[in-house]
């Protein structure tokens, strides 16, 4: 594909999240492409090479599919893409955090999850027919992604067997958390699934508790466990008083989470 008619495709992705409809009343500004220096893109290659769907990529491999990538920056709130959008493109988290969301039918959004440097967004287009946004992504705060175009990796994965095993070995993975996440979900107590929440935020290994940093805002915590911000204040605070956890604005610690998951079962 030519230089310019990839930049025309990665404009097309930015002009399409950035069309107003109904369903989004925040008018949201347009990501910029942003020029890479030599440095950045050393970065880049370090950070990717250390995720599944790019590790077991040969060096030659990777480079012809940063090539076809575009790096994009976003501002607060800005939007990446669209619920329904055709999805052309999947994209890898360089810096900053974004929220994955849904518009529920009365129009409401329910926060589905947040998205850290080093992982991926709408990996699974690589397979889905037909390919479309699942939910919107938005950026939490200044974050660059790398937007890279599915058909690029789908040429990878067609010349390589050993591409498409570790990509499959990576779904398996997303989908023991997506099961995890819904086993959270389903459990009846608001307070149960925040404290499951909690823990589950605990790196492995912190068995005598330690300090977490809430990934999201509280009120988009909330959101994610399906419950209404004052509930989760109200459930947090309970928590406080009875010595289970300090709180300090978005950090929370757990001095013994072996006490919190006794009363959660």
């Amino acid at each position: 594909m030519h230089e310019h008619a990839k930049e025309d495709a990665a404009m097309a992705l930015i002009q399409a999240a950035d069309t107003r409809t109904q369903d989004t009343p925040m008018n949201y500004s347009k990501p910029v492409l942003v020029a890479v220096k030599p440095g950045d893109h050393e970065d880049s290659l370090a950070l990717l090479r250390s995720h599944a769907m790019f590790s077991a990529l040969a060096e030659d491999d990777l480079q012809e599919l940063l090539h076809h990538a575009r790096r994009l920056r976003l501002g607060h709130h800005q939007l990446l893409y669209r619920q329904d959008m055709p999805a052309h493109h999947f994209f890898f988290v360089l810096s900053g955090r974004l929220r994955l969301y849904r518009l529920d039918a009365s129009g409401i959004d329910r926060t589905l999850d947040s998205i850290a440097p080093g992982d991926c967004i709408a990996e699974v287009m690589i397979y889905a027919d037909p390919a479309r946004y699942a939910c919107y992504a938005e950026a939490l705060k200044t974050s660059e992604v790398l937007m890279i175009p599915v058909k690029a990796y789908q040429d990878l994965l067609d010349t390589n067997h050993s591409y498409t095993q570790a990509a499959l070995r990576h779904y398996a993975m997303r989908a023991v958390t997506r099961f995890h996440d819904l086993e959270i979900m389903t459990v009846q107590s608001a307070r149960d699934r925040l404290i499951r929440y909690l823990v589950d935020l605990l790196p492995e290994g912190s068995e005598q508790g330690g300090e977490v940093e809430l990934p999201l805002p509280k009120c988009l915590v909330a959101s994610r466990l399906a419950m209404q911000p004052e509930t989760f204040s109200r459930i947090l605070a309970d928590l406080k008083s009875n010595g289970l956890v300090r709180v300090n604005r978005s950090r929370v610690f757990i001095s013994d989470p072996s006490k919190l998951i006794q009363i959660s079962q």
